[in-house]
């Protein structure tokens, strides 16, 4: 069974929004054992549409579009639509009601014409409820292959998929299992790490395929298993990383099965009965961000400092200046007192600071560019590390985020052992 998708918008051509619509329609789709074949961005224009949709057709059995539904003149995907299925548009009085009850509910601008012709559909399509807005969801069949046209707004697509599009997919189609599991690996390079398991990933069974996702300072080894069978598969894969672990157990971190490593933190913290501060310096709150992403993280993140200049180090966590004046703002002493300072402005078991130079200039250091310390208190001691994370700004707070996750689960992993 395979899918493609197709986004319709030129913000996207242009590169004024990211396609983060096809990211979750595919993770979606391979949940309920449907691949997507392709992925296609295309132009709010009627020829590319129409050819798009013949093309697509020609490849694949389901065929999801996002995008181009709106009330204005550039909108153009119901039209497209009508012209390919030889039909017409049709007031729809169930979707021309919720239109009505959202403008009178929810926004403070009259309804206008434009906005009641949202409602206009064509006759042959299925509709699918848009709870959250005004264009909704259709669903076309034709010779076998399905069509479905969703709205490009994020919220309100993946509203559809939940509530409509999933549904209707798996009572439509008998479908393989598809199953993932993700390995996360820290400290050694996709290329050394290769080397490490070329013999385990050479004796995979057919049916089990790895991939290998680096991403800064970690290697995500995602295994993949399809067939018919969700239980033999599981056990299939269960086994295999049983092996892998005897080739590179000692940077094995975790798995990752749509867990992130902050929400293990989480979960760590909040079963242990923990707090956690952050103090951040080259990072400016991007690891504090990671955890409060986190739904329930409040339960266990209790805040963090963003102290930037050097000034904010000493007012704010206490950090000496003396201190700093003798070891330089990057360094593990400072560091280690940035963490320090955190964890007792926000009465914390835990606390983990960042402070490095990641460019491009050297800043109020002289450590060398990609130079960054992160330190870690804990309720018993406090301690840093140091690391060289190159000389691309990006990359250098990147890692050093990825890092201290890896750190921080390291030692509340160890804490959890002592209790």
């Amino acid at each position: 069974m395979k899918c493609e998708i197709i986004t319709i918008g030129d913000e996207i051509l242009i590169g004024q929004i990211v396609d983060s619509n096809s990211a979750f329609i595919a993770k979606e789709l391979n949940k309920i054992g449907i691949s997507v074949h392709q992925i296609s961005s295309i132009q709010d224009e009627r020829q590319h549409i129409l050819q798009s949709l013949k093309e697509a057709s020609e490849r694949v059995d389901i065929v999801i579009i996002t995008g181009g539904l709106g009330p204005t003149n550039d909108d153009i995907t119901k039209k497209c639509l009508c012209e390919f299925f030889q039909d017409e548009l049709v007031e729809n009085k169930e979707v021309l009601k919720h239109i009505e009850y959202l403008f009178e509910k929810y926004i403070d601008t009259p309804i206008s014409d434009l906005n009641r012709q949202q409602a206009l559909l064509p006759a042959k399509a299925a509709v699918l409820h848009n709870e959250f807005g005004t264009a909704a969801g259709m669903w076309f069949g034709q010779d076998g292959k399905v069509f479905i046209s969703l709205p490009g707004v994020p919220y309100e697509m993946k509203g559809l998929m939940d509530r409509e599009v999933i549904p209707k997919l798996m009572s439509s189609f008998s479908r393989p299992v598809i199953l993932h599991k993700t390995v996360i690996t820290y400290g050694v390079g996709e290329s050394a790490l290769s080397e490490k398991i070329e013999e385990w990933e050479d004796n995979l069974p057919e049916n089990i395929k790895l991939a290998y996702l680096p991403n800064l300072g970690k290697v995500r080894l995602r295994l993949t298993a399809k067939g018919e069978n969700e239980q033999h598969l599981r056990n299939e894969i269960e086994n295999q990383i049983t092996l892998l672990h005897e080739y590179i157990g000692d940077i094995i971190y975790g798995f990752e099965d749509d867990e992130p490593i902050e929400v293990v933190i989480g979960r760590l913290l909040a079963e242990n009965g923990w707090k956690l501060a952050t103090a951040e310096s080259c990072t400016g709150g991007r690891l504090a961000s990671k955890f409060t992403k986190a739904p329930g993280s409040s339960a266990s993140f209790s805040g963090s400092v963003v102290c930037y200049a050097t000034q904010s180090k000493t007012e704010i966590l206490g950090v000496p200046e003396k201190l700093i004046e003798e070891k330089s703002v990057v360094s593990a002493e400072v560091a280690e007192a940035m963490a320090s300072g955190a964890a007792e402005k926000f009465h914390t078991e835990f606390a983990v600071s960042t402070t490095g130079n990641a460019g491009p200039t050297i800043g109020d250091s002289d450590a060398p560019l990609g130079t960054v310390f992160i330190g870690i208190k804990t309720p018993d001691e406090v301690f840093s590390k140091e690391f060289m994370f190159g000389n691309h700004r990006e990359k250098v707070i990147g890692k050093s985020v990825n890092k201290a996750m890896e750190l921080l689960q390291e030692t509340l992993i160890s804490y959890t052992g002592k209790k």
